[in-house]
């Protein structure tokens, strides 16, 4: 499982395969989907962890903590 940070990565590193001199055009579909998928996992996971503050119970901040593969800081 990877943490939001590591989708973060991910998708960078996806978005930069297509900038390279040896991309295949017919390849850019797939990747650029791919590389959506991680932005939204890593802005899935930023946004279920900042709210602890906004009045999210402890329950719903560490199940996020959890399914965002952070470990539990409470």
């Amino acid at each position: 499982m990877a943490t939001g940070p590591e989708h973060y990565r991910n998708a960078e590193q996806l978005l930069a395969q297509t900038e390279s001199p040896s991309w295949h055009a017919e390849d850019s579909p797939a990747t650029l989907a791919e590389a959506q998928v991680h932005a939204t996992l890593a802005l899935a996971a930023a946004t279920g962890l900042n709210d602890y503050d906004g009045g999210m119970s402890v329950t719903t901040y560490r199940a996020w903590r959890a399914v965002a593969g952070e470990p539990d800081s409470t």
